[in-house]
């Protein structure tokens, strides 16, 4: 029996679970937390949120991977793999929105002490709709692959949604858009370089260069990385919609990118909210611990920067 998933639709029933249950964990944590006025508690499930909000990147690639792996099936309705599609969209939006803010109120923790109310307050809105977006889209998914479950209905209702849904025209104004792509392009790139300088500087501090620098300083640019941050993600993912065949057939490059964009993601989290980096006064040499991941977080930004620069190069089947 092979313990990890070989092709697309079972990568994506894997990985579809992991939002779902942890935004509705998540959610559960962070009412808690304000019925028992616990900010542990509140920033266990920032943290599960922002874990989400890089899980939901992988869950929607191997939905629209699943999507050309099993369009030509003649039992597989086009009409609601589109209808599934848009709301997949509208929850991945409202997860990744979910998971930046919970980053800000957990960076936001360490810089003030607490995160401000609005904040909180906005965090509180979006995941409640992600939660609305993930279970409509769960809903909507198991009406594909089972006819038995399907209402006439539904089915009425996503015929013609081929090529006509949300998805479709993003991918329609991309590619008919004579300055789209460059215009994503120039700002993927912008995006990437804020991005790793400011791994950069946050890294060698930890690894020991410009000791007279303490980690607070440094720790105040953090916001600035985890804008360019989204501001790659957004003209990632509008990348891939527009050409998801292509890019779902990029083995030997676009996964592992996307991969170490996770672990790369959750490395910055160490940065944000552990007491060992955040402990380096003036004149302080890093701990080996800080130092490892320090280590570890420029090679892993490094490697998406070559993987994405060798998309072109090394498509796969």
């Amino acid at each position: 029996m092979d313990l990890i998933p070989d092709t697309a639709p079972h990568w994506h029933i894997l990985l579809t679970h992991f939002p779902s249950v942890g935004t509705v964990f998540g959610l559960g944590l962070f009412l808690a937390s304000f019925y028992m006025k616990s900010e542990d508690l509140r920033r266990a499930s920032l943290v599960i949120f922002v874990l989400m909000g890089l899980l939901v990147i992988p869950t929607y690639i191997s939905g629209a991977a699943t999507r050309w792996a099993i369009g030509n099936d003649p039992d597989v309705s086009l009409d609601l793999i589109a209808v599934h599609q848009d709301m997949a969209l509208f929850a991945f939006i409202f997860v990744a929105l979910t998971g930046c803010l919970s980053w800000f109120a957990l960076w936001q923790y360490r810089r003030f002490s607490k995160p401000h109310p609005w904040n909180l307050i906005a965090i509180l809105v979006l995941s409640v709709i992600a939660v609305f977006g993930l279970t409509q889209t769960g809903n909507l998914g198991g009406d594909i692959n089972h006819a038995e479950i399907r209402s006439a209905e539904d089915v009425a209702a996503a015929a013609g949604q081929e090529g006509q849904g949300i998805t479709a025209a993003i991918e329609e104004s991309i590619i008919s858009g004579a300055w789209a792509w460059p215009a994503m392009e120039a700002a993927h790139f912008m995006g990437m370089a804020v991005l790793f300088g400011v791994v950069i500087i946050i890294t060698l501090r930890t690894l020991g260069v410009a000791k007279m620098i303490p980690f607070t300083a440094v720790h105040r640019l953090l916001p600035l990385g985890i804008l360019g941050f989204f501001v790659n993600s957004v003209t990632g993912m509008l990348f891939f919609i527009a050409d998801s065949g292509r890019y779902t057939a990029m083995t030997n490059s676009f996964y592992p990118k996307i991969s170490l964009i996770m672990i790369g993601g959750v490395c910055l989290l160490y940065f944000t909210i552990f007491n060992r980096p955040w402990n380096l006064k003036q004149g302080d040499d890093g701990p080996v611990q800080a130092k490892v991941v320090a280590a570890l977080t420029i090679a892993l930004w490094g490697g998406v920067i070559i993987y994405g620069r060798l998309l072109p190069y090394l498509e796969g089947g």
